[in-house]
């Protein structure tokens, strides 16, 4: 009896040892599995072509890490949305948007910042909330300055993130809608003393200067709500409308595709990185999801492209 008892015991043991042994050899597999992320991280530059299962579906993005990335340290996050030809059109457009000067600009400034770009599928509600997603993902997954996050948009981006800095304005500090009309609301940016730059070509063919001095209108009718002084709303909100010959004197004809020469302007994107979140308002604040469309109908491939700097098309 005793000779049964222990040979039990001993299979017991062995069985308990066993699925220690098999435990410890998932953990091993997770660690080995998460292994490349971290090398990428110390490595910095670009990592393209990811995807991320969000709550709208499938978000295609690139992103990047400052060389010499160390996660003891927080960076400024800068969330750039680029026009329609860089959008997701399957796997032959995969990257495109990183060869984007919107993208690119960034990377060369002298302060290191970690930096998102999506390819999304329009430039709506869905679009606007998948670029939060997307941002809510890199502060989650990356050493952020969650008081340094920033938006960047040009044309069929500037429409998304018009919208999503409108419905999350306690995530951003600052944003570059470039080339584009606003289809977010204003008065979450103001109450919540989001910086605005805006810039829109005099002659721009696609959207025409008028959307941009109508957006700077209404924001600075709702920072004078939030009850700023102008000396205050000129700190936080800027209006950059060039005449042709700003465009002409870069070789540049095309105006609306010209319009993203914005964010080759180094005095523009510090401005962008001098704004810090304000800790002194209600970080909860955040609006129903009410955006329009833009007035566009039909799919993102019922756009037409025009031809932008280097006879790149952006849209």
């Amino acid at each position: 009896m005793r000779k049964m008892l222990a040979s039990l015991l001993a299979g017991v043991l062995l069985l308990s040892g066993c699925t220690a042994q098999a435990a410890a050899k998932s953990d091993d597999t997770a660690t080995v599995a998460q292994q490349p992320a971290e090398n990428a991280a110390v490595q910095g530059g670009f990592t393209e072509n990811q995807t991320l299962d969000g709550a709208d579906g499938i978000i295609h993005f690139s992103y990047y890490l400052p060389d010499g990335y160390d996660s003891a340290k927080t960076y400024p996050l800068i969330v750039a949305m680029p026009g329609y030809g860089e959008m997701w059109f399957g796997e032959d457009s995969a990257g495109s948007n990183l060869r984007w000067n919107g993208v690119q600009a960034w990377t060369k400034l002298s302060e290191p910042v970690i930096l998102v770009s999506g390819q999304l599928t329009d430039w709506g509600a869905k679009s606007a909330r998948q670029a939060n997603e997307l941002a809510e993902y890199m502060i989650d997954h990356f050493s952020v300055d969650t008081s340094r996050v920033y938006a960047a948009g040009y044309s069929a981006g500037g429409e998304t993130m018009s919208q999503a800095v409108a419905l999350r304005p306690d995530l951003y500090a600052a944003y570059i809608h470039g080339g584009s009309q606003w289809n977010g609301t204003y008065d979450p940016v103001a109450e919540n003393r989001v910086a605005v730059y805006i810039f829109m070509a005099e002659n721009d063919e696609y959207y025409g200067s008028q959307k941009a001095r109508d957006a700077y209108a209404n924001l600075h009718a709702a920072y004078e709500k939030a009850g700023l002084t102008d000396s205050e709303i000129d700190q936080l909100l800027q209006l950059n409308i060039p005449d042709n010959a700003y465009f002409n004197a870069k070789g540049i004809y095309n105006y609306h595709g010209g319009g993203s020469v914005v964010f080759d302007d180094e005095n523009v994107l510090n401005w962008v990185l001098a704004q810090g979140k304000s800790t002194g308002k209600d970080d909860n604040n955040e609006k129903d999801e009410t955006t329009s469309d833009g007035g566009h109908s039909g799919s993102a491939g019922d756009r037409n492209n025009s031809d932008g700097p280097g006879g790149r098309g952006y849209l």
